[in-house]
């Protein structure tokens, strides 16, 4: 699953380049219409479950990422309704963030970047002051994209854990639409087995429960029953 899935260009943000440059944030969600699954942090899980199924998927040799289905064909999004608005209470932090994302500077620090196409010198946010110092919208922005990183890290670690202890396992999930009896399968994703969460020693158990992770844990394992939503969130926009 790609990271940047709606990003065009993003470039790093430099103090003189872009001294006079400001941020036009998009107005709806338009950007993420095509997007048929989020990257989700462990954080976000207890809000997600509510509104999505939670699964894991493949990120590169021997690692997986928790996210959000949030349609079952490819470019669908039944979250976007047609004036681009976000259909549900809860809106993944992958998303808020746009159009600011971090990338690896190469003396080992993280850039802010942002999406070229939100960039323009005439109308939006400032991101320098006429002294060349930040505004508080972009310190804000940086804030909120570090705290985002540090999630994520947290969420890596769960994930490793996951791994470690033999709790995921494969999983395909079928979709019969109402409107003409035509199946969706969805393929390639992981889910925890509870099964083999019960099998495991108490001292493992208690692991989890110290780490804070099995809140995360059961929070998936709910949001998995919101399948049968989503097939009849898209048969109600398809009708």
């Amino acid at each position: 699953m790609s990271t940047l899935m709606f990003y065009s260009e993003p470039v790093a943000l430099n103090k003189e380049v872009h001294r006079e440059s400001k941020i036009l944030a998009p107005k709806d969600y338009s950007f993420a219409r095509e997007t048929n699954s989020i990257v989700l942090a462990g954080v976000e899980f207890v809000e997600a479950a509510k509104e999505y199924p939670i699964v894991f998927v493949e990120a590169g040799e021997d690692n997986v990422v928790p996210a959000v289905i949030l349609g079952l064909r490819d470019k669908e999004n039944a979250f976007i309704d047609s004036d681009g608005k976000w259909d549900a209470r809860y809106v993944p932090a992958f998303v808020r963030r746009y159009p600011f994302v971090l990338a690896d500077g190469s003396d080992g620090r993280f850039l802010i970047c942002v999406d070229k196409s939100s960039l323009n010198n005439d109308e939006g946010q400032a991101l320098f002051d006429e002294n060349g110092e930040e505004t508080a919208y972009l310190t804000n922005a940086k804030n909120f994209m570090q705290q985002y990183h540090e999630q994520n890290r947290q969420t890596g670690l769960f994930t490793a854990k996951l791994k470690k202890l033999g709790l995921l396992t494969e999983m395909n999930a079928k979709a019969v639409m109402k409107k003409d009896n035509s199946s969706l399968m969805l393929r390639g994703f992981q889910v925890i087995d509870e099964k083999a969460l019960l099998a495991l020693k108490d001292k493992e158990i208690l692991g989890l429960f110290k780490s804070g992770y099995m809140g995360w844990i059961y929070a998936h394992l709910i949001s998995m029953g919101n399948f049968s939503r989503l097939v009849d969130k898209i048969a109600q926009r398809e009708a």
